[in-house]
């Protein structure tokens, strides 16, 4: 501000001032009048005359770094000075002093906070490349009783490849449902990647045994991250939110089976997933949803064609799914 106005009176152009150090008129004004000055949060301004010394600094990092207190934050150190008729500051000088000094977190014997490994991303460009699976309760007659759903699904097509209840969970019964899986899908030695969860029966030796015998590479979620397993738990949704699903719970495991390869079958082969361009799952297993989606953008072009002005831009996007990504990296924009 004191330049600025020492080369105003010395002739300058008060605009052709202002632009040279990066300043509008209207904002010269403005802090002209105002007694605070310069108001730029980049600007070097005073200490204020309350700041803390370098020494009462260094005091309090001192403190908090004795045996006696390495180990507490500062909301229990501050106390315990107190009772000594100590005051170094106040706690949240200590918290700012700390911060400042990255000393705030990880203090004593407590381990840093170490960033989770994101899960491998896996790129399904046909069936059974990869396959994703859990295990989901069933209600049973009986409060408190619950039946194992085991589900393994195609992400690329989404279809069921293999489902069957228990009554309990087992790496046992997991084992011998993926085997019988891959026997009816013919890729027995053909390297398919197989998602799960961290639950007992996925972790078990018996399943990890199984897996390596057939040829399946494994892949987990990250503990406690459902969203790393997102086809599963959409999957089970549909299961529990299904119209003809028992409220009332399943009288015994027979018809709990019999229901589930009834749902199995109306899912396979009749329900139209919005995720695959509402083609059944076994019509895009079967690779027959690129001539169903051909037909459909024919039959949208032919209705434009005849009625373009009620197009206001493109049709509907009947666009063939070429990959599905299981735990696809997030790029940052």
């Amino acid at each position: 501000m004191i330049h600025l106005e020492e080369a105003v009176a010395n002739g300058a152009r008060k605009h052709k001032a202002c632009e040279v150090i990066g300043l509008s008129v209207r904002t010269y004004y403005r802090w002209k009048h105002n007694p605070q000055g310069d108001l730029r949060p980049h600007i070097k301004r005073p200490s204020p005359p309350n700041t803390l010394s370098h020494d009462e600094c260094l005091r309090i990092i001192e403190c908090c770094n004795t045996p006696e207190f390495s180990a507490l934050p500062p909301a229990q150190i501050v106390p315990k000075l107190a009772d000594k008729s100590v005051y170094l500051g106040s706690e949240s000088t200590f918290y700012r002093v700390l911060k400042a000094n990255k000393q705030l977190a990880h203090r004593g014997k407590s381990k840093p906070k170490t960033p989770s490994k994101l899960p491998t991303t896996y790129i399904a460009q046909q069936p059974n490349e990869v396959w994703s699976w859990d295990i989901s309760y069933l209600k049973t007659a009986v409060a408190g009783q619950f039946y194992y759903l085991y589900l393994i699904m195609d992400i690329f097509s989404r279809c069921i490849v293999g489902a069957e209840v228990f009554k309990s969970e087992s790496g046992e019964d997991a084992a011998a449902l993926l085997q019988r899986a891959m026997l009816n899908e013919k890729t027995i030695g053909k390297p398919i990647v197989l998602h799960s969860d961290n639950g007992a029966p996925m972790k078990c030796f018996t399943m990890k045994a199984k897996m390596k015998d057939l040829g399946v590479i494994g892949s987990r979620s990250r503990p406690r991250v459902s969203n790393d397993n997102p086809y599963s738990e959409a999957l089970f949704k549909t299961v529990k939110y299904c119209p003809s699903y028992p409220e009332q719970g399943f009288l015994d495991i027979e018809a709990a089976q019999l229901w589930v390869s009834e749902f199995v079958s109306w899912y396979n082969e009749e329900h139209q997933h919005s995720g695959i361009r509402y083609v059944t799952p076994s019509q895009r297993h079967q690779g027959k949803d690129k001539e169903i989606l051909e037909k459909r953008k024919a039959v949208y072009a032919a209705a434009k064609a005849q009625n373009p002005d009620r197009w206001s831009g493109d049709t509907r996007n009947w666009a063939f799914t070429e990959t599905v990504a299981l735990n696809p990296e997030k790029i940052d924009h």
